[in-house]
């Protein structure tokens, strides 16, 4: 039975024929990214679909839906993002990147629907939830606002702008926007706009004017300390409060009029605008000290006096200031309680996300800071609440415990790989997605560690199988029929009786299905051949889950385990089934056969180089020499190059070794079946030698290719049916597909954020790469991220794709919410925090529907507003901004003014848009009823005369029936026969002709007004020169 599987093997060898592959045969792609890429400068995060995004200094965005689900978007330009902000709960991301333009990102078509290019530096972006306006603020303190159309998704700036000389009070300076905030609970109605040069203005939107300002003078007289606004946030929930950190570390708390402000102070005659000239608190938390900027704020608000502030230092050197959570409460002003997080490295962003945590069934709110290095750590947020509690307890709990996010596969990186894609003892193991939602991992989640289950992945329901080595010694199997792995087993075993980690990493993995026979190699010369159980790969088999391994160890897998020490690290590893031995080749440039039966090393031949030693690779083959057919073993050394030696002995054949004149680092080589010929790849060409040369040592190229923009990282061959070609991915992220043997070049494309670095010698590489026979790629850099690369175009390799790349959910159904306040413990000592609330505990329950309503209403109300030329001078000084393409401009008929300018009475402009749009809605509403009742009458009439109508069953009214009736009896409209048609339009034509009346009469009392207001001139004149007569007669 063992020979009959062997012959098997051997006749299911791909043989490539002289034809080649065609270039349209191939189309070289990314198929899926996993985990956080390289490169991350920017988080952002969709609290309502829990959808976290990662920006990247390359041009790319990578999203993380609510589960296991995974995207990855590119822009058309590598280059950084300066702004990154969720539409939440629409489906749109906004990315403002380095060269100013406003990328438009559907998330759920994962397609760039539009890009909008801003004229000036963009140094404030801020989007209004729950609406699709957004403000720009730009580097000359002018605020544009934009809205998004949609159907297409589309950028479109409204005439509505806040210029620099209306919001800011003329100080010479840097101004600009730094921040633009919409204010709490007055979103659609005021925005806290805070410069450079730390000027704070309170814009109303409708009034179209400043009604507070502050900070003005945030430097002592006579100071020469540049000091400059840096980072700001919201520290109140009704926003009268706001949190400014400056350039030198100085961190300011400023009191701003809440919204409410508005209702209860506004008198007749009484402008609301007001100054205020110094801050009600400053924080010393030591980055003034250290001369640290502050990089970030966020103000996380909780119940009762949990609420705190989030601080983010800006330095490349790490500090114990540098991060640090103060509680923001009525004690603030006594006391400061602190909690410093001591990171791993500095931040460059943070972002707080809620996690579903399945096993207690509760939500998690995770702390995630973004390292300058692009890594990403997290924090158990409610860890940093409950320290911050009670650390002046007398048994404070212990401080936070930072975590790497990093691939949830195992405790240590993987340094070795192997990929089978069409596993033949795959039966039909299609459970859907719900063995994903079982046991995939989350990325960030405490719990990173795959999943515990009763119902385990096996051999048998695996389409393909991707097996790991670690640097700790351990081996593990995975199910990678879906881009999201799911584990199937691990060993662990380092001997018959020793079942714990061997530490050592592991250089060299070879794994053949129809044998069961798995072997490693590690770096310190260790060949482990693993003989695995029948009963594993059985589909009726009662398999162990990888959580359960770690407890009972590996032997219920393993059958049989023989060790074998060579000298050097294990490269390369050589199986010959009909010999049962084992040729192994070391760092050290020795190649040693092994009996695999008896685990004994028959021979051990030296090699050396001149370049470096190492034997990368080996092949055994048989060969005619001499007239006489030869068992050998190609032999591929580190300088690239190529020998025979005799399977029996290990002597050379021929006259010497075959390599190039100019010897460089190798990294592939595979005799080519069917072609007698020899493949070697190296960083700096690729070479093809006939395998009669290679045997008699003759130094004769039949194909050569230089590479000569970068050098090659990893090379590999993939089978067609009928074919062969060659992978090269080089260290620019570009990927190679020629033909072989001829080295023809077929395809060639770029794969962002794949770019790698050869690793220096005698050193593990910090990525592992593998493809399987049939050109698929599988690439993990280091524990951070796993890139999955397809060849064939017409391959169709993974299962549920669609499904693990769905990162937003159209029929997400969100709870419905009372806008209301949060609710407020009375305390008895008040602070600056305590007093902001104070009163609002009692107006909670009363006020949450009519603010519901009120802001609905105000969100409708902003498209009216900013519809608006609220500063038309302005907005002829800065045409030069309007749009270039000439076919977004059409011409409506709304845009015709029939009136005439001059005859326009001066007032609000955006309050008469309102006024009017009001005015319309009211009117369309009334015109639609009188349409429906004349549609009804018209129906009567249309009877025949023969015909008799019975009359209508009067049927019970509810109470908007009603109302309806009662408006069409006061605009004249009664119930009867068809005469009423008639009257109602009579009616409608007297009430337009009273319209036009009061028009009229308007007009009049103007002219009235004018010539009262001349009359009264000319009466005040004479009344002078009446007075003046009188002075002179008594000078006289």
């Amino acid at each position: 039975m063992f020979v009959k599987k062997l012959v098997e093997k051997a006749s299911k060898k791909p043989v490539a024929n002289l034809d080649g592959i065609k270039p349209e045969e191939v189309d070289p792609r990314l198929v899926f990214h996993f985990g956080i890429p390289s490169g991350a400068n920017l988080l952002a995060y969709d609290s309502i679909q829990q959808i976290l995004a990662i920006s990247t200094k390359d041009g790319r965005i990578k999203l993380f839906g609510s589960d296991y689900s995974q995207a990855i978007l590119e822009s058309n330009v590598a280059v950084p993002s300066k702004f990154l902000k969720f539409l939440e709960n629409q489906g749109i991301l906004l990315n403002v990147n380095a060269n100013n333009q406003i990328e438009v990102w559907d998330i759920d078509t994962k397609v760039l629907s539009h890009v909008h290019v801003f004229k000036e530096e963009i140094t404030s972006f801020t989007v209004i939830q729950h609406s699709l306006f957004m403000y720009v603020g730009d580097c000359n303190g002018t605020i544009s606002v934009l809205k998004l159309d949609k159907e297409p998704w589309n950028v479109v700036q409204m005439k509505y702008c806040i210029p620099l000389s209306a919001s800011h009070d003329g100080v010479v300076g840097d101004t600009s926007v730094m921040h633009i905030m919409p204010q709490p609970r007055a979103e659609s109605k005021r925005v806290l706009i805070i410069y450079r040069d730390g000027f704070i203005t309170l814009w109303s939107i409708q009034e179209s004017k400043a009604i507070f300002s502050t900070g003005g003078n945030i430097l002592p007289a006579g100071s020469h300390e540049s000091k400059k606004v840096t980072a700001a946030c919201w520290a109140c929930p009704f926003g009268s409060k706001v949190v400014i950190g400056y350039s030198n570390g100085d961190i300011f708390i400023w009191s701003v009029p809440p919204a409410s402000a508005s209702k209860t102070e506004q008198t007749p005659g009484k402008d609301l605008y007001a100054t205020q000239s110094a801050p009600i608190c400053k924080l010393n938390l030591g980055y003034k000290l250290d001369k640290i900027p502050i990089g970030s704020l966020k103000w996380v608000y909780a119940d009762g006096k949990a609420s705190r502030l989030y601080i983010k230092g800006l330095s490349d050197v790490m500090s114990a200031n540098l991060l640090q959570v103060v509680l923001l409460n009525e004690h603030t002003e006594s006391r400061t309680i602190k909690l410093g997080l001591h990171s791993s490295e500095p931040c460059v962003d943070m972002e707080i996300i809620s996690n579903y945590n399945e096993q207690n069934k509760r939500k998690q709110d995770v702390l995630l800071l973004l390292g300058k290095s692009g890594r990403v750590n997290a924090y158990d947020d409610s860890a940093i609440e409950k320290h911050l509690l009670q650390s002046q307890t007398r048994s404070p709990p212990s401080l936070p415990k930072e975590i790497l996010v990093k691939l949830p596969f195992a405790d240590s990186s993987i340094c070795i790989a192997k990929f089978i894609t069409e596993n033949q003892y795959f039966g039909s193991g299609d459970e859907g997605t719900s063995l994903l939602e079982k046991l995939a991992p989350s990325l960030f989640s405490f719990d990173m560690k795959v999943k515990d289950t009763t119902q385990s992945t096996q051999f048998s329901k695996s389409k393909n199988l991707y097996i790991t080595g670690h640097n700790n010694g351990a081996i593990n199997f995975w199910d990678a029929s879906c881009p999201v792995m799911l584990p199937i087993a691990s060993i662990v075993q380092q001997s018959e009786v020793d079942f714990s980690l061997s530490g050592v990493a592991l250089t060299a993995l070879y794994f053949d299905c129809n044998c069961r026979l798995l072997i490693s190699g590690d770096q310190s010369g260790m060949v482990r051949i693993f003989g695995l159980k029948p009963e594993s790969f059985s589909p009726a088999s009662s398999f162990i889950s990888l959580q359960g391994i770690s407890k009972k160890g590996s032997n219920h897998i393993v059958q049989s385990l023989k060790l074998v020490k060579v000298n050097g690290a294990v490269l390369s590893i050589a199986v010959n089934f009909s010999s049962r031995r084992l040729a192994v080749g070391s760092d050290l440039g020795y190649v040693s056969l092994i009996d695999m039966e008896g685990a004994a090393v028959l021979y051990q031949k030296h090699f050396a180089s001149e370049l470096c030693t190492g034997v990368i690779s080996m092949q055994f083959e048989t060969c005619n020499f001499h007239g006489f057919e030869k068992n050998l073993i190609v032999v591929a050394t580190k300088d690239s190059s190529v020998l025979a030696i005799e399977n029996d002995t290990g002597n050379t054949f021929g006259s010497g070794i075959v390599g190039p004149t100019k010897p460089s680092k190798a990294l592939f080589m595979q005799v080519l079946d069917g072609k007698e010929s020899v493949l070697i790849c190296s960083e700096k060409a690729t070479y093809v030698y006939s395998l009669q040369h290679v045997v008699q040592g003759i130094k004769q190229v039949l194909y050569k290719k230089k590479f000569d923009s970068s050098s090659c990282c990893w090379a590999s061959t993939f089978h067609t049916p009928d074919a062969a070609g060659l992978i090269l991915l080089f260290s620019n992220g570009i990927v190679q597909i020629r033909s072989l043997p001829d080295l023809s070049r077929l395809k060639e494309t770029s794969i962002r954020g794949l770019t790698l670095s050869t690793p220096k010698l005698n050193s593990v590489a910090a990525y592992a790469m593998c493809s399987s026979l049939d050109g698929e790629l599988i690439l993990v850099n280091g524990d951070q991220e796993m890139f999955f690369v397809s060849i064939l175009l017409q391959k169709s390799t993974y299962r549920h794709l669609d499904s693990v790349s769905r990162v937003y959910k159209k029929d997400l159904i969100i709870p419905q919410r009372v806008i209301s306040a949060p609710v407020i413990p009375k305390e008895k000592k008040k602070g600056i925090f305590a007093s902001v609330l104070k009163d609002k505990t009692s107006k909670a329950k009363q006020m949450p529907e009519e603010e519901a309503e009120s802001a609905i209403e105000g969100l409708e109300d902003l498209s009216t507003i900013f519809s608006v030329d609220n500063f038309p001078t302005f907005a002829e000084s800065r045409a030069n901004l309007a749009m270039d393409d000439e076919d977004e401009v059409a011409l409506s008929i709304d845009d015709i003014d029939l009136d005439d300018p001059r005859g326009k009475p001066k007032g609000n402009p955006i309050m008469a848009a309102l006024n009017k749009q009001k005015l319309t809605s009211r009117f369309q509403a009334i015109n639609k009823q009188i349409s429906v009742k004349l549609k009804d009458f018209k129906g009567k009439d249309t009877k025949g005369n023969n015909e008799i109508v019975p009359p209508p069953k009067e049927e019970p009214k509810d109470e908007k029936t009603g109302s309806v009736d009662q408006i069409k009896k006061k605009y004249g409209f009664g119930f009867g026969d068809s005469s009423n048609a008639k009257e109602a339009r009579d009616k409608l034509s007297e009430n337009v002709k009273k319209l036009q009346g009061i028009n009229t009469r308007a007009a009049e009392m103007q002219d009235s007004a004018q010539s009262f207001s001349s009359m009264a001139k000319e009466v005040l004149r004479l009344t002078e020169n009446g007075k003046r007569s009188e002075n002179d007669k008594q000078s006289s």
